[in-house]
């Protein structure tokens, strides 16, 4: 070992193709030289004095007797080194959040956010330890089960996202090409209810009553705008005060936030300016509309807070705030007449193959400024207690004679 310390730069060999190779700056890093295939090459068996002497000479005994075979110490070395690479990639947390990334560009922020929540907090749980290589079906249908038995309509998006997962692992190479879980009726069926929902006058009356009796004013401006326009939670919660025209009345919420992926206008009655003028007090001159509640980490406030306000409030399993939106769907078209293509335009459902623009002012712009004008004055109605509606005609009549 003192000879080793103090050798001077240059190769010191030890027999049988191993050396010392002793570098001015006084690393010291073992080789082997060997001849395969009528080709000189190299070996690199690590540092001294990581490496001893004894350690450097077993591997150099290694490697002859894997040249005795017949085959190359060198090309085996690599190979295995790229099988423990794969393996590392492989690795089913790593591999799905590749996947989770690479599908974001594609995805509204909403159903990114979905995705994410379902991989993060249901499949890579169940599966940390797994490789995407070697995950077999049983394995995968035990954890959909275990989800379904908890959260049904869960299971089947971890089902489908486990396929995409599967097939990005084919084709970055490492999965067996083909080699695809056979997931169908992996999953105990689950029929689909209707989102629960308001559509009686009493039990409108009854929420609009629950959230203007709401203490926290962030959750009750939340509430209201939801209801006033219809908008999906996520996007309600998330608003940006940049994204409002408060002049025009308008809300533009980019495509990217978008489920279509489309920017969508939205019409805003007197109702819905009066929120935001009370919002502004508590957050002009900030990124969002509506900040976050206390202890939540989410710079504005979560989407999941205003499903647990509907909770408290007593609404559970009969509104929900998804449910804003089929209330103005089924009410509107009921009670106030309003034509069934203008609220599909609100609510922005999309016809596939629909030529898209890039805003939709256009689309039932003007009888959707009426129509969320009336649907936000049948709301005060039933908040005065006067269940009668007033037709959508005298509705515009109304309108026209405010804005003569």
């Amino acid at each position: 070992v003192a000879r080793i310390r103090t050798a001077a730069p240059g190769k010191h060999y030890d027999g049988r193709g191993l050396y010392l190779d002793v570098q001015p700056s006084g690393a010291r890093y073992w080789r082997m030289k060997f001849r395969y295939a009528g080709r000189e090459k190299l070996l690199a068996f690590g540092v001294f004095p990581e490496v001893s002497l004894a350690e450097a000479r077993r591997r150099r005994d290694d490697a002859r007797a894997i040249l005795r075979d017949g085959r190359d110490p060198a090309e085996l070395r690599a190979a295995m080194k790229q099988a423990q690479q794969i393996t590392v990639a492989a690795d089913f947390p790593a591999v799905a959040m590749r996947w989770l990334e690479r599908k974001r560009p594609e995805w509204a922020a909403e159903t990114y956010r979905k995705a994410e929540y379902v991989i993060t907090q249901s499949l890579i749980p169940a599966l940390r330890g797994e490789s995407i290589a070697t995950l077999a079906t049983p394995r995968v249908v035990a954890v959909l089960n275990e989800i379904a038995s908890r959260a049904p309509m869960l299971a089947n998006k971890a089902r489908q996202y486990l396929g995409g997962i599967v097939t990005y692992a084919i084709q970055q190479g490492l999965r067996e090409d083909g080699r695809l879980l056979s997931l169908r009726g992996a999953t105990p069926k689950h029929h689909k209810g209707h989102l629960a929902a308001a559509t009686t006058p009493q039990e409108i009356t009854a929420l609009l009553r629950a959230i203007d009796a709401e203490a926290t004013p962030v959750m009750r401006a939340a509430l209201k705008l939801a209801m006033l326009t219809a908008m999906r939670p996520g996007v309600v919660a998330s608003a940006r005060w940049a994204e409002f025209d408060l002049q025009q009345a308008e809300w533009i919420v980019p495509g990217e936030r978008m489920k279509t992926g489309h920017a969508h206008i939205v019409p805003l009655p007197h109702q819905a300016l009066a929120v935001l003028q009370e919002m502004a007090a508590y957050s002009a001159g900030h990124e969002y509309v509506l900040p976050p509640l206390a202890r939540q980490k989410t710079p504005h406030l979560h989407r999941d807070a205003m499903s647990a306000a509907l909770r408290r409030m007593g609404f559970r399993g009969r509104h929900s705030t998804h449910g804003f939106r089929g209330m103005l769907r089924t009410v509107a078209r009921e009670r106030l007449g309003i034509d069934a293509d203008v609220l599909e335009a609100q609510l922005a459902h999309a016809k596939r193959g629909d030529v898209q623009k890039a805003y939709d002012r256009t689309t039932f712009g003007d009888a959707r400024r009426v129509a969320m004008q009336a649907w936000a004055d049948y709301l005060d109605r039933l908040r005065a207690g006067i269940h009668d509606a007033v037709p959508l005609a005298q509705a515009k009549a109304a309108r026209a004679r405010r804005t003569a």
